[in-house]
């Protein structure tokens, strides 16, 4: 660009510096020829009137008035005389390269002047200077602009290399940067939008991984335990394989979760709603999770109105029922309580425990990632609440003490029950 601006300056400025510098050259030659024909027309009128008053030319005068010109006077019947303060020999090559002008009197008398050129030609070269030093003026004033231009724009493509250097290193956070320059301001706001989703990709992907990690902790807590049933009851075949099934039960499970965090983590799953037997989820639910509050000393017991039919997911209703069972299995006390509820246009499910409550203060927050009042991780309230929202559904923190959570679920038709022998 500097470059580029610096060429064109200088071409700029010889198309229009050489023809000023013609027409100067050719404008002070003019002037000075005109000067020098006013002056002879100036002498001839002198001359006519010391001719009329002492009958001769005053030379003296003349040398006085003019001393850098050389004057020749040629009045009408008389002879030439010559005066001035400038000496003047057309042999001479500094002198015959003079300037001339002449003039003829009134009377008839013809007068010739001559002037040395130096003075001219120091005219034409102030006059030049003049020129030059605007020339080199404009030239600097043209690389002064290029240089703040350029400068506005490689700033930015710089700042923009380094938006794009982050990008690569991982740095997902849009730099927010604008510059006036319509061009860069689009390429700004295409990293911007790039890095949101680059950001929200990576999001997506660490939310995946740690969902994953707290919804398959449980089914694998409880698969664990049936298998040590088993081995603990090697030697009684019907336990053994009651413990099998329940643990064959438990794997079916685990990779339904699998499936269903997977369709959520790539959304290319829509939840399809169908209408689910409350009681035969609850009733399994209850019966997987009991071993382990049974070890702990505890209780988990099943209660409210029975033969309710929901609209919801069996895999996510199961999904929302462990967070809320094992919330209150590590936060609470005593005993947890599951109940079943209906509630005109929805079917609610309560879990509630006998402990100390959820503290005031963090009541407002508790549904939010990664926000604990314990050890826990502070995500399966908050993964609990955006499964049953992509499904229509809602959960919500009901009271304090005892700490209960209630899941509100579309009412449903209730599907037939096989009857008879199965």
């Amino acid at each position: 660009m500097l470059f580029s601006t610096l060429v064109v300056a200088i071409i700029a400025v010889m198309l229009l510096g050489l023809p000023l510098g013609a027409l100067t050259y050719q404008q002070v030659n003019s002037d000075n020829s005109a000067r020098l024909l006013r002056e002879a027309e100036l002498i001839a009128t002198e001359a006519d009137a010391q001719l009329e008053i002492d009958g001769r030319v005053d030379v003296d005068y003349f040398s006085a008035v003019y001393p850098q010109r050389y004057i020749e006077i040629s009045p009408p019947g008389a002879a030439t005389v010559s005066t001035g303060g400038w000496e003047y020999d057309p042999r001479d090559p500094d002198t015959a390269a003079s300037l001339s002008a002449s003039a003829t009197s009134a009377r008839g008398s013809v007068v010739v002047v001559w002037r040395d050129t130096n003075g001219v030609r120091e005219d034409i070269i102030s006059a030049w200077l003049g020129i030059t030093s605007l020339s080199l003026l404009a030239i600097g004033v043209a690389v002064g602009l290029a240089m703040l231009q350029a400068r506005r724009l490689t700033l930015p493509l710089v700042d923009l290399a380094a938006t794009a250097e982050r990008l690569g290193s991982g740095v997902a956070t849009p730099w927010g940067h604008r510059y006036g320059i319509p061009e860069a301001d689009a390429v700004a706001e295409v990293l911007d939008r790039s890095a949101e989703r680059i950001a929200s990709l990576i999001s997506t992907e660490r939310h995946f991984a740690t969902d994953a990690s707290h919804q398959l902790r449980t089914p694998l807590t409880a698969l664990s335990m049936r298998l040590e049933e088993i081995l603990a009851e090697a030697d009684k075949p019907e336990v053994v394989r009651e413990e099998g099934e329940a643990a064959l039960a438990q794997t079916e499970r685990l990779v339904e979760i699998v499936e269903s965090l997977l369709g959520r983590a790539r959304r290319t799953q829509n939840p399809e709603l169908e209408p689910v037997d409350i009681d035969e989820v609850i009733e399994q639910f209850v019966e997987e999770w009991r071993p382990v509050f049974t070890q702990a000393g505890r209780k988990l017991q099943l209660g409210g109105k029975e033969g309710l039919t929901a609209m919801t997911v069996p895999t996510d209703l199961s999904q929302i029922l462990a967070t809320l069972v094992e919330n209150a299995f590590k936060h609470g006390a005593g005993t947890v309580t599951v109940s079943r509820l209906e509630t005109g246009q929805s079917v609610r499910i309560e879990v509630s425990d006998e402990g100390e409550g959820i503290p005031q203060e963090l009541s407002p927050r508790i549904f939010e990632r990664e926000v604990t009042s314990g050890n826990g991780t502070g995500l399966g309230l908050s993964l609990a609440r955006h499964i049953a929202e992509s499904e229509g559904a809602r959960v919500e923190f009901v009271q304090s003490k005892p700490t209960t959570f209630a899941l509100f679920l579309p009412t449903g038709t209730s599907p037939a029950r096989a009857t008879g022998p199965v």
